[in-house]
């Protein structure tokens, strides 16, 4: 099931014996699309506190509790390692994490698809871009943070550029509940052409420039104009997926 980011903000993070606190942002890695974090706010359990959560460890949200479970001990999330309000996350901080848990750094760094789940240090899982994720990461200083990680939350905004011209900006994000990836840019039309919402897959981002907020995609302004509209208030179906996988010559849902 997907669910906007912008829903999941704010549901309670439930460990095995209590609550943790809730849903602050989520990390995802621009490349593989992938979330690599949950930020949860400790809140009044452990005040001014931020941790990073893996997507293994996450139960599917609960829409009627408005909380998502998470396969650890209050204990556990207690002694993890605290990041800074301010992101980036560094990569001494992101190790630390994955060292203090025994997480796999490169869980769901594969190519686009790819389900892999946490897997202990030293598995020796044959993931896609390993290698390329470990050069990556081999180049940065402990201090740095990954160019690759990305806040959902600081996304939001972002103009949006189709191979001719601006078509809006990015409203939010799908995420796939099972798989914990981003399958959809939910991008506002509003400032071009009033009251459309339309979605479009991370495939179809052709570049990104951070620093100017700018997402550039390899489709038209008339591609998108005629796309399926997009209604937020609305879960998305295979009918609807399919229609749009169609008109986009998608191969397949989302990435």
């Amino acid at each position: 099931m997907f669910w906007a980011a912008s829903v999941l903000k704010g549901y309670s993070i439930a460990a095995t014996d209590g609550d943790i606190g809730e849903v602050s942002d989520m990390l995802f890695d621009d490349v593989t699309w992938k979330l690599r974090w949950l930020v949860a706010d400790t809140g009044k359990w452990l005040p001014g506190r931020l941790v990073l959560l893996h997507p293994s460890v996450l139960g599917l949200p609960d829409a009627n509790s408005r909380s998502i479970a998470v396969k650890l001990t209050k204990a556990k999330v207690k002694d993890s390692p605290n990041i800074q309000q301010d992101l980036p996350v560094s990569r001494q901080m992101e190790q630390g994490v994955y060292a203090y848990y025994g997480w796999d750094p490169y869980w769901g760094g594969g190519a686009f698809g790819m389900d892999s789940l946490a897997m202990p240090f030293g598995s020796g899982a044959g993931y896609v871009n390993r290698a390329i994720a470990e050069q990556d990461a081999a180049l940065l200083e402990p201090h740095e943070g990954d160019p690759h990680l990305r806040s959902i939350g600081a996304s939001k905004g972002d103009h949006i550029h189709a191979t001719d011209g601006d078509i809006g900006h990015i409203s939010d994000f799908l995420v796939d509940d099972e798989t914990w990836k981003v399958s959809y840019l939910v991008i506002d039309t509003r400032n071009w052409w009033p009251g459309k919402h339309v979605l479009m897959s991370p495939a179809a981002v052709a570049e990104i420039d951070w620093v100017t907020r700018q997402f550039r995609l390899n489709v038209t302004r008339d591609k998108v104009r005629s796309s399926p509209e997009y209604d937020p208030s609305e879960v998305v179906k295979d009918l609807y997926e399919e229609s749009l996988r169609k008109h986009y010559d998608w191969p397949g849902s989302g990435i």
